[in-house]
């Protein structure tokens, strides 16, 4: 194994399934879950069947993939994950807003043909891709050296386009040394540059996701590269509207952070999660260094009626 791949994921590496083998269903050693992740779908740096794997070399034995506003992955992750043993949940973080604050959704198992989810989510892919192209046309107008050709060269066919691409345009061109740098200096949501796009408010994204048989968590609610994004009074809102859980252990959450909103969701009768919230290269974050008890999961399957997890 290559010490890049080592790089993917905390702890100590497992021993890689071959193609074919199965993993037991019932694991007799620690169950690892890690419930937050992205491919090439949207603004991962990998493909979903290389997320699969990755999570397989980092001993995972069930897997999430939450590309955002999307569900382009599944099928692909979901081969992969047959063919590798290991159990896949598939989801989508869901983009969403609450007076021009970006919140993440995380949705789990929900049917992906429903007709108001779908609709929903094209209609937010399609204003971040317009959004995309005013943001490089600004920061070109003041001799950033970006294109949209060379932002659209970042972008897999079909997938969900973000501020991401635009940081890899710039990585490429030399520009700039890795993606934090450009969110840094030009791509933040205090950047001149910064333009939103069509989000649905988070009460009717919690509502559309139920209706669609899905199980919705609030991701990273005190994220700390954007301050407490979701306050209590709105997670309170959310869990009257049917919200289930909350991821609580994330890379961006401070100590203090995972204590109380541990304490809030068990006052509030919610699921607390755990995750990575994988990008591959694009970020720092590791397969399996924040996970979900079997528990948990096993509670968001028993409310989830869209779809099913993918079985090894």
């Amino acid at each position: 194994m290559s010490r890049r791949h080592t790089l993917h994921y905390a702890g100590m590496p497992a021993k890689v399934a071959s193609p074919g083998r199965r993993v037991a269903r019932h694991y007799a050693g620690r169950v690892a879950i890690d419930l937050h992740t992205h491919s090439t779908a949207s603004d991962g740096t990998e493909a979903p069947a290389v997320v699969v794997e990755r999570a397989v070399e980092a001993g995972l034995t069930t897997l999430a993939l939450t590309d955002h506003d999307t569900t382009k992955g599944w099928a692909e992750a979901g081969d992969a994950a047959r063919e590798h043993g290991i159990r896949l949940v598939p989801g989508i973080e869901v983009s969403c807003a609450r007076r021009y604050r970006s919140i993440h959704l995380l949705a789990y198992l929900p049917d992906p043909h429903d007709p108001d989810l779908v609709g929903e989510l094209e209609r937010a892919r399609h204003s971040r891709d317009t959004r995309l192209d005013r943001m490089v046309g600004l920061m070109a107008a003041d001799g950033i050296p970006v294109t949209v050709e060379s932002v659209r060269a970042q972008v897999e066919p079909g997938a969900t386009a973000g501020r991401p691409h635009i940081a890899d345009a710039l990585v490429t061109a030399g520009v700039v040394a890795h993606r934090d740098e450009a969110f840094a200096r030009w791509l933040g949501n205090d950047s001149p540059y910064y333009v939103s796009h069509y989000a649905p408010d988070p009460v009717r994204a919690v509502e559309l996701v139920r209706a669609a048989g899905g199980v919705p968590v609030i991701a990273h609610p005190w994220s700390g590269t954007r301050g407490r994004v979701v306050s209590d009074a709105l997670l309170e809102e959310l869990a009257t509207a049917g919200l289930a859980g909350i991821e609580v252990r994330h890379r961006d959450h401070s100590a203090d952070a995972v204590r109380h909103l541990g304490a809030l969701a068990r006052s509030l009768g919610l699921l607390a999660t755990g995750s990575s919230d994988y990008h591959g290269e694009g970020k720092l974050n590791r397969l399996g260094e924040n996970t979900t008890g079997p528990d948990v999961l096993a509670a968001i399957e028993e409310q989830a009626t869209g779809t099913a997890v993918v079985e090894p």
